[in-house]
């Protein structure tokens, strides 16, 4: 029997993961601890998994003995620490609290799951740190930033995952893969494949949508008439496309839409010229853009009714005006949809703010995503039940983690290392070698013909 503790549990989905790789080698796992803040995200723990994990870990002293931690710790900044303590230290930050209980109870091994931002965070000193921090404690430690949609899950979302073995140098097979930078490119990478590779998975959209879906979701009578305004007739026009006020480029935006008021054609014009020019590094490096004096505007627009398009679009909300200098009033969270997803390719990443506003086109009706619909495109499977709460559930599963990544990296740490002491591993291992060399005559005897 596999003892295992959940920590920073959210809704289950580390846990969820790490069972159905334990299941495959016929391990018995059994949960004894598991600690989660957020009364909603205890709410679904509970309703899955029997039990509520409510419980703030910072004050949690004495544990059942473990096996196995599992932590989807959330990343603080380590910059205090660094600047009064040195880099070694962590104490302040929640991922003290992962060394804290590695140290007191040693298990024999950890997977810990992070955002891809904390390799890189402080000029990556914070993961320099939480690296020789785990090491310290005796732990080999292996490392992979992987992209979700590898593993059969619709989404482009990448994550670090750390693995640990104590006393014991660490084996693994996995390798680190980004994936594409976005759902075109990943478009133009489906279908590519290597004789020396596994084939993957793939799953998009359309293969998680709900074939049925409450009128609730779908989007408003206006703003299906102001998007008709900018893309015609045919909906599905809209594939791919994001809803967004302080970007240019593929985007719709509030004026072309009319949310604040009608614009006439001058007006959206200079908008969109205000929106492409005042990225230009000549009037500063802000990432989003600079406001602009007057002046400035003239070096790019150069017709005589400057003025009165200003005063106009500043009297609608369209911009805002501050010590003489105009800037565009994003207007990103009125929009009831802000991206609509290709079916035919994945979604962007799932955050806790926006999973509420993501929309699809499904039979020329424009709608938003159901919360199943999401829990899909995180990988849980549909035995998974959700809260009757839908606010919640979209928040849930912008936070959760990828199931099936959580299965496959606790499958290759199992498979390549003696962790659990399991005799059905070698067994797998041969007939995984077995298929391997089959697949391979045949493609070498397909590539003959």
């Amino acid at each position: 029997m596999i003892k295992f503790i959940d920590l920073f549990a959210g809704t289950g989905g580390i846990r969820l993961g790490f069972e159905k790789a334990c299941e495959k080698f016929d391990l018995k796992t059994e949960c004894v601890f598991s600690s989660e803040i957020d009364k909603n995200a205890c709410a679904s723990y509970e309703l899955n998994f029997g039990h509520n994990p409510f419980s703030d870990i910072t004050k949690v002293e004495e544990l059942p003995p473990f096996d196995f931690m599992l932590a989807g710790f959330p990343c603080q900044s380590f910059s205090y620490a660094g600047k009064r303590r040195g880099f070694g230290e962590t104490r302040g930050t929640l991922f003290f609290e992962v060394e804290r209980l590695l140290s007191k109870y040693k298990p024999k091994g950890f997977l810990l799951e992070n955002v891809r931002g904390l390799t890189t965070h402080d000029q990556g000193r914070t993961f320099e740190t939480i690296i020789n921090s785990l090491k310290n404690l005796g732990y080999s430690i292996d490392y992979f930033l992987l992209n979700s949609s590898n593993f059969g899950v619709p989404q482009n979302r990448v994550r670090i995952y750390i693995v640990g073995n104590l006393n014991e140098q660490i084996k693994t097979k996995l390798q680190s893969d980004v994936g594409a930078a976005d759902s075109h490119k990943f478009k133009e990478q489906n279908g590519q494949f290597s004789l020396f590779e596994e084939p993957k998975t793939i799953r998009v959209i359309n293969d998680i949508l709900e074939k049925t879906f409450p009128e609730k979701y779908e989007c408003t009578e206006d703003f299906v008439s102001k998007l008709k305004r900018v893309v015609g007739n045919d909906l599905s026009k809209l594939h791919g496309q994001r809803l967004i006020d302080y970007r240019g480029g593929q985007a719709i935006h509030s004026w072309e839409l009319g949310i604040k008021g009608e614009c006439t054609k001058s007006e959206i014009d200079f908008l969109n010229l205000l929106i492409g020019n005042r990225r230009k590094k000549t009037f500063g490096t802000h990432q989003d853009g600079k406001s602009l004096t007057i002046e400035q505007i003239k070096t790019f627009y150069k017709k005589n009714d400057l003025s009165e398009i200003l005063k106009s679009l500043v009297q609608k909300g369209y911009l805002s005006i501050n010590e003489n200098k105009f800037n565009p009033v994003a207007g990103n969270m009125s929009f009831e949809v802000f991206k609509f997803l290709d079916p035919d390719s994945i979604s962007i990443t799932l955050t806790a703010t926006d999973t509420n506003r993501l929309g699809i086109v499904q039979n020329g009706r424009a709608r938003k995503l159901t919360p199943r619909e999401c829990a899909r495109i995180q990988g849980f499977p549909d035995s998974y039940k959700l809260l009757d709460n839908d606010n919640a559930v979209y928040k849930q599963m912008g936070n959760a983690v990828s199931v099936p990544v959580i299965e496959a990296v606790i499958t290759d740490l199992i498979k390549n290392n003696n962790i659990f002491n399991n005799k059905k591993v070698n067994e797998l291992n041969l007939c995984t070698l077995q298929q391997f060399d089959n697949n391979l005559k045949i493609k070498e005897a397909s590539l003959t013909l």
